[in-house]
């Protein structure tokens, strides 16, 4: 991304607002799955959950020229479906024209800030199902995590239950994420065990008047050998997280390949660990992915 990209851009923004409804009503749309039926889609929307942190930089995701650079190589290399962000992200991206033929997932709940005393009661400040149908996305993603002992996750779901509801009225994708989550010294964990995912996928798969355009977004677990154990709890089409920046890829990389086998596993949302691998190419990371699929 040139200086002189970011310059228009911000010029673009100051005096003409329309011209990012202008660009998505413009955008050239295509369906979820490819021809192989599957879906690779790189997620970018960490940041206004205040999780700027890649690898072993804590800042890395802050500085918002290099982030829409990684996004630009990643979404031009070929097997890539599409992009998951929040609007400022995804709006970017629009006005960038890089967007084109590409699925576009709207990220809807980021209200539960990265250590923050009310991380678990995770509101929806992101996309509304209005404004995904309005900017002719195609789908939104929630986030769903859930601990028994903090009473704002029940807030988060029915934030959930509500937003399928929503998104189902107007034919849109809904990509739950659910985790069973708890806290450790303060901070909040996921737990991924077999059982724990197991329980987080039939909770999520339960949410909202109607299922039929409901998908899940799921951690492969700590044992890679109970994956097809813990997505046996639905037949919603599920497709896997990326996580943190692993310090094995190899190993990542295995994990993911063993779980794409699994009947409904469609593909992978990965977000950091392609943007920001740990040898900086960002389209070797990204040809390396879609080629698991």
């Amino acid at each position: 991304m040139s200086d002189l990209s970011i310059t228009d851009l911000t010029w673009v923004r100051a005096t003409r607002p329309e011209a990012i409804a202008e660009a998505a009503a413009a955008r050239s749309r295509r369906p979820l799955l490819g021809d192989n039926g599957r879906m690779m889609i790189v997620a970018a929307d960490h940041p206004a959950r205040g999780a700027l942190g890649a690898g072993a930089n804590p800042l890395a995701m802050a500085n918002r020229a290099d982030l829409l650079e990684r996004l630009c190589v990643a979404l031009q290399r070929p097997g890539v479906d599409g992009v998951l962000g929040t609007a400022d992200i995804l709006e970017d991206l629009l006005l960038l024209g890089a967007l084109e033929n590409k699925v576009v997932i709207g990220s809807m709940n980021r209200g539960g800030l990265a250590g923050a005393s009310f991380e678990l009661d995770d509101r929806f400040t992101g996309h509304r199902a209005s404004d995904l149908e309005r900017l002719r996305f195609d789908a939104g993603k929630l986030l769903l995590r859930l601990d028994m002992s903090d009473p704002g996750s029940l807030n988060t779901m029915h934030g959930a239950a509500n937003a399928i509801n929503e998104l189902a009225e107007r034919g849109l994708m809904a990509m739950a994420e659910p985790f069973i989550s708890h806290r450790v010294d303060g901070k909040v964990r996921n737990d991924l065990s077999a059982a724990a995912v197991a329980r987080s996928i039939a909770i999520a798969s339960g949410l909202g008047g109607t299922s039929a355009h409901t998908w899940l977004k799921v951690p492969v677990v700590e044992d890679i050998d109970q994956i097809g154990r813990a997505l046996e709890a639905t037949t919603l089409p599920t497709v896997l997280l990326g996580g943190e920046v692993s310090t094995d890829p190899a190993a990542t990389q295995e994990r993911w390949h063993k779980a794409l086998q699994l009947p409904n596993v469609r593909g992978l949302v990965v977000g950091r660990t392609l943007l920001y691998p740990h040898d900086d190419d960002v389209a070797g990371a990204v040809d390396a992915a879609v080629g698991l699929l």
